[in-house]
């Protein structure tokens, strides 16, 4: 049997892991590599036929783990893509806003308002669709037989509703081995979302390592967090609290956080809008898988109603309703997607606000390098909004108590689940450099045996 890490190998995007048993071929994930400038030439050939792909599996819906499946269907493709339900009603939300993406990119205009052919879509709607068509769900703990010699099973891992690591059971020459793959491992405790549940004991894991070396925020709460940020942006000075916020799972959280304070009266009210279309319909998928969520928001439901719903929150619909809202006056609070500034209605308060000195823009989640979040991040003086170059002016913070990845010593933790003397190997993926030497050395003083895989390298097993 053997493992090729084809994505998200020394570096965070892409996550796409090809697994060969004697006689069958699998695909863990098929995700888009943001990592150049240029991903939409990067992503469109694979290092593999897809043809001789037989199966699927998906473990969460994230763009970065699910963007390119429709190009490996376009390819040709022709299998299944098993994951849960939730995972299937989110993707699909996902790759039809990537379609969005790319024609705009493609039909973009210059400041003269002349046309030109920006780089060709991945794919389109079309190829999205004939890719939901081979969603097959499956429910968290049930194990799935795909033949005689091969199982999975989904086990929920928080970070997103549906997010799954994925546990492979396969017997080959009357040998069984069991490989797990973590997918995105969430946090304890976050607004809406379960805890991740333990994995069964593994011969092989492929674990992530976002925050592999870094060790989230412990010194405040995230209610306290956004009490603090809100009051001095919207309510000691009368101004704009701008929040960029993944339209799938970081808004949903955030939203309920909110819900929870403004509720308590824990601060004066103050108008909330959330203008991402693509975060509503996100919004009706959580309510729908509703079973999912944590014990806190069920209760929350159950006692004083919808979680997603309050006095002063606004969900936007459509770009006239988003123009009013940046010729809103008052002091208000304003969730947007993209999370990382590239692209999305965000960039139209960015442009607005962004030399406002009023303004506060709060990141919430992870930025990729190269992205305009990044760039505000490292405190870039000035930033290249529609082509023009403004001075940045507005208050830029951040909090990583809404990130939705466990920190060093959850995934610490989350290996040493396994017993160290026979769980064989674990091989590090989705992290920078300096997070997998992080947590690579964490693992090894355990007594793990850690591998760090290269793009392209095969691993046997």
């Amino acid at each position: 049997m053997k493992l090729t890490i084809w994505g998200a190998a020394q570096q965070v995007t892409g996550s796409m892991h090809l697994l060969q048993t004697e006689n069958y071929t699998i695909l863990i994930d098929c995700g888009l590599d943001y990592e150049k400038g240029t991903y939409q030439e990067e992503n469109q050939y694979f290092p593999f036929n897809p043809a001789i792909i037989d199966l699927v599996i998906l473990t969460h819906a994230h763009i970065d783990h699910s963007g390119n499946l429709p190009t490996l269907v376009r390819m040709g493709f022709e299998g299944q893509v098993l994951c849960t339900p939730p995972t299937a009603d989110l993707a699909e939300l996902l790759l039809l806003d990537s379609v969005n993406i790319f024609l705009s990119k493609q039909n973009k205009k210059t400041r003269r308002g002349k046309g030109y052919s920006g780089p060709q879509p991945l794919y389109l709607q079309k190829h999205v669709m004939e890719t939901v068509d081979r969603f097959v769900t499956i429910g968290f703990n049930k194990p799935f037989k795909v033949n005689g010699n091969i199982e999975v099973t989904f086990i929920p891992v928080g970070h997103l509703l549906g997010a799954a690591a994925v546990i492979l059971t396969i017997t080959e020459h009357e040998v069984t081995k069991k490989i797990g793959f973590t997918g995105d491992i969430g946090r304890k405790n976050y607004p809406v979302l379960i805890d991740p549940q333990i994995l069964p004991q593994l011969d092989y894991l492929v674990s992530e390592s976002t925050y592999g070396g870094r060790l989230h925020t412990t010194d405040t709460s995230l209610q306290d967090k956004l009490i603090q940020t809100i009051e001095e942006a919207c309510i000691k000075s009368p101004g704009r609290l701008i929040i960029p916020a993944f339209s799938i799972g970081r808004t949903q959280s955030l939203v309920f956080a909110l819900n929870q304070i403004f509720s308590k009266g824990l601060l004066p009210p103050v108008q909330i809008f959330v203008d991402s279309p693509l975060a509503n319909y996100a919004t009706e998928v959580y309510r729908k898988h509703h079973q999912l969520v944590n014990d806190e928001a069920k209760h929350f439901y159950q006692t004083k109603g919808d979680e997603f719903e309050f006095e002063n929150l606004i969900y936007v619909h459509d770009r006239k309703e988003s123009q009013s809202v940046m010729n809103y006056l008052e002091p208000c609070i304003i969730i947007s997607s993209a999370g990382m500034l590239e692209g999305g209605r965000i960039q139209d308060h960015l442009y607005h606000n962004i030399q406002n000195y009023y303004c506060t823009i709060l990141f919430i989640g992870y930025c990729a390098k190269g992205t305009l979040g990044d760039r505000l991040l490292r405190g870039d003086p000035i930033v290249r909004l529609r082509n023009r170059d403004l001075m940045v002016y507005a208050s830029i913070k951040k909090t990583d108590l809404l990130s939705g990845h466990g920190d060093h010593k959850d995934l610490v933790e989350t290996v040493k689940q396994q017993n160290v003397n026979t769980l064989k190997k674990v091989f590090l993926v989705h992290g920078e450099t300096k997070s997998l030497d992080a947590l690579a050395n964490s693992l090894k003083e355990e007594g793990y045996q850690v591998v760090i895989p290269k793009k392209g390298e095969t691993l046997e097993l």
